[in-house]
């Protein structure tokens, strides 16, 4: 496991954000499901996508990895069996999306991952569509935790599912796109909702058909037939939210390249939240940059975060700096991510000297002077990524345990960091 030590840091400079993760794997899918070869460009390179690799090899994809881009041969729609384990590693997006296509196949399918897969990320919503859709879909050790095993094919065209997590809407609904008849998908309590948008810009951009209503009601076709597609992956706005959120709690200007503000991407609404609590930005939309100003004033508000899960923990940090108080509301679900985050981030900055009080659904954060302390990742990369903001600003060195993890989302974070000025010794 992977330590590091950070001091109190003024950075100044630029760099370049990585490409979205949440782009690059639903492009390896969608690039899988084709009739032909496409080729995506600027790949975000890390655990996740070698799994989406690995696992679209399983099922009959050809794939090429050529530096900063794939070349992939698809297999028409026509998932084959495969013939090992697929391997989710730490990756939800993987499990359920392909947990999801394994439906349409009419042979046994098992998934698995690592402990957080199996332990923290639960598939039951995902495993119910499935099965009410005729497929036989079971989580072995009966737990609603991976491994699952999952034989098709679809023999029923309607279904009804909890949408609090987007990812097993968005499985069945790609999934429900190449089934043999039409899909119907009832969702009860759609969250994450941008999400579902990213999905559903896919389908427009490929040209697949279909119908929705208010986040609740979804019918496929069904039959999809796509043609092999060039693609450039856009940043990430996720990861983006990180250098921005340390150049704001640092009093550092920065210059941030790779952002697109027209990209679909739920989380670029990170940018006007920070903005109603103070920050303010210089935008590019031709060059594709984003200034941070310094020496503005940051004011505690309301922020509904569901949209942009995500975000929470390094919101949680951005609260730490605040005036007054900063509170984040409608955040349930992140508690089923890589890791509890709300507990996660709670246990951690009240370490820093925070002061920050968890609740069932959110977190109540009032403006703290942090002190260096030392602090765990929980193998979370969300966790070690917005620690380490906070421990640019803090009052003394901190060191961070297990930062491996941030290689999910933003393998050259503390390379960058340190470019800017950040003072990391490994």
């Amino acid at each position: 496991m992977a330590d590091l030590s950070i001091e109190p840091s003024t950075l100044k400079g630029s760099l370049t954000i990585p490409s979205s993760k949440s782009h690059t794997l639903r492009a390896i899918l969608f690039a899988a499901l084709a009739d032909g070869t496409s080729r995506i460009e600027q790949f975000l390179p890390s655990p996740d996508s070698l799994s989406m690799i690995q696992a679209v090899r399983l099922l009959g994809s050809e794939v090429a990895i050529e530096s900063t881009s794939l070349k992939i041969k698809g297999f028409a729609g026509k998932a084959h069996i495969a013939d090992d384990v697929i391997q989710c590693g730490n990756s939800g997006q993987v499990l359920r999306f392909i947990g999801a296509l394994a439906g349409l196949i009419p042979q046994y399918t098992i998934l698995t991952g690592d402990a957080s897969i199996r332990h923290n990320r639960p598939v039951l919503p995902l495993l119910s569509g499935l099965n009410q859709l005729g497929a036989i879909a079971i989580s072995s050790r009966g737990d609603g935790y991976a491994p699952i095993v999952i034989k098709g094919p679809f023999t029923q065209n309607k279904a009804a599912l909890n949408g609090q997590d987007s990812q097993p809407v968005s499985g069945l609904l790609i999934a429900g796109a190449f089934a043999p008849h039409p899909i119907e998908i009832e969702v009860n309590q759609p969250g994450e909702k941008p999400w579902i948008d990213l999905t559903l810009d896919w389908f427009r951009r490929l040209g697949i058909p279909y119908a929705a209503k208010n986040y609740t009601h979804y019918r496929m076709n069904g039959s999809a037939h796509i043609e092999g597609f060039n693609y450039e992956v856009p940043g990430d706005f996720s990861s983006a939210a990180f250098p921005i959120a340390a150049a704001l709690i640092t009093q550092s200007s920065l210059t941030i390249h790779n952002i697109d503000m027209d990209d679909i991407q739920g989380d670029k609404a990170i940018i006007p939240t920070l903005q109603q609590m103070g920050a303010r930005f210089k935008i590019d939309q031709k060059k594709r940059t984003l200034i941070v100003e310094k020496g503005h004033r940051l004011q505690g508000i309301r922020i509904d975060i569901n949209d942009f899960i995500d975000a929470l923990p390094i919101l949680a940090v951005i609260g730490c700096f605040a005036e007054g108080r900063t509170e984040i509301i409608n955040a349930a679900i992140a508690r089923k991510k890589e890791s509890d985050r709300i507990a996660s981030i709670t246990r951690e900055l009240k370490k820093m000297g925070a002061v920050i009080d968890e609740k069932p659904d959110g977190l109540i954060i009032h403006e703290s002077k942090l002190h260096g302390a030392s602090l765990n990742t929980y193998h979370d990369h969300r966790l070690a990524l917005s620690l380490s903001v906070a421990a640019l600003a803090a009052q003394s060195s901190s060191t961070i345990h297990g930062v491996e993890c941030i290689a999910k989302t933003y393998p050259t974070f503390y390379d960058d960091l340190q470019l800017i000025g950040a003072k990391i010794h490994r």
